[in-house]
């Protein structure tokens, strides 16, 4: 028999318009007394031919079909406000928020979000990059728009993820601050033992915890007795919020460290200087249950406890361009030439991942590799 090459009852229909473009529709149906048709549109027969094929698969797995109205920005800011939002800490909205506002909206926010391409995201971040953008804020940019295209696809607005579909930028390795050595180590705690620093300093180079997380601690973190210390929270500031207590960085941020014997010291010095200056304070104290405060309670501003680390250099005669981070740095690669094991550290430091560590400390694997060989020389030797 002689097959028809009318398309059936709700197969949609393609033809060519007037103009010369292509179109193409499917029909939805009836909604309160009327048809609603589906249509598509486009320079050539394949193009509309491929869009009302996926709509018509989209139409049989019972997803709804992608509003072509609904642009990028108007997405992006439902997906901000009640997905991304109430989700995670204030400052990882923040930094979405910024990074969608900065460099995706300008560039992708008027296009519809169904016609959103792989080469659209490719050539954006291409652009980002020369522009001067840093490799890795360019990642953070696909990493936006990736999270934001998934939840779409998630909820049937989209059938693909065109940001996995691309690449990231190749990240060139990290660049190291300035490490102190064992002596400057020693330097700097030396010009703050007399100082409110002194044992928060302790912490720092011992513990390797990050900024947050020393100034987020609680005295009910604390065990002394038994020299362990758990780390539950951090204090951040945020924009147009100000200094407020957040969940670790990573769930594995989460944890319980034992505390050296010159930890636990130096924090019960600590604790008994600061019951002096609760009495000092008197009704102007504030009992925000922290274990390193202002003399009247509140928590340290992270930008004051930059400024007075500045000053520590300076007196210590050692160079400004260390960061407070560094001493993070410097504690686990002290640890590292120690030949404490790699999985050890991460655990320390609260890593998401032992590779994280690997990729931050590759720099000290050669040296490592180099004491490895002299001790195989000398047990074959001697």
């Amino acid at each position: 028999m002689k097959q028809s090459k009318r398309r059936g009852r709700g197969e949609g229909a393609i033809f060519r318009r007037k103009d010369g473009r292509w179109a193409a529709s499917v029909n939805l149906g009836w909604k309160a007394g009327k048809r609603w048709r589906k249509s598509f549109y486009g320079a050539t027969r394949k193009e509309v031919a491929d869009a009302l094929a996926k709509a018509l698969r989209d139409r049989q797995q019972g997803l709804p079909l992608a509003n072509e109205k609904q642009t990028v920005s108007a997405f992006l800011a439902h997906w901000l406000e009640h997905t991304v939002k109430p989700s995670v800490r204030p400052r990882t909205h923040q930094s979405y928020e910024l990074l969608a506002r900065l460099h995706v909206l300008p560039e992708l926010g008027n296009k519809p979000l169904a016609q959103l391409a792989p080469e659209h995201v490719e050539s954006l971040l291409a652009r980002k990059l020369a522009s001067g953008l840093a490799a890795q804020t360019v990642r953070h940019i696909r990493t936006v728009l990736k999270k934001a295209l998934g939840q779409a696809v998630k909820r049937g607005h989209l059938a693909r993820n065109v940001a996995a579909m691309v690449d990231p930028p190749r990240l060139q390795r990290r660049q190291q601050g300035q490490v102190l050595d064992a002596e400057q180590t020693r330097m700097l705690l030396a010009a703050a033992e007399s100082g409110r620093l002194w044992a928060l300093l302790v912490i720092a180079v011992s513990l390797g915890l990050r900024r947050g997380e020393i100034l987020g601690l609680r005295w009910l973190d604390l065990d002394l007795d038994k020299s362990r210390i758990a780390i539950g929270q951090a204090i951040q500031r945020y924009s147009g919020i100000g200094l407020k207590a957040a969940e670790p960085k990573t769930g594995r941020s989460r944890r319980v460290l034992n505390l050296p014997q010159a930890c636990a010291r130096a924090l019960r010095a600590w604790r008994a200087r600061q019951a002096e200056e609760r009495l000092a304070a008197g009704p102007e104290w504030r009992d925000s249950g922290l274990v390193f405060t202002t003399p009247f309670g509140t928590p340290i501003d992270p930008r004051n406890l930059h400024r007075q680390f500045k000053a520590l250099l300076m007196a210590a005669g050692l160079p400004q361009a260390v960061r407070f981070h560094d001493l993070r740095h410097g504690c686990a690669s002290y640890l590292l030439s120690q030949g404490v094991p790699l999985k050890t550290i991460s655990d320390l430091l609260g890593h998401s991942s032992i590779t994280v560590t690997s990729d931050i400390y590759a720099h000290i694997a050669p040296q490592m590799l180099q004491e490895a060989a002299a001790k195989m020389d000398a047990l074959l030797d001697g």
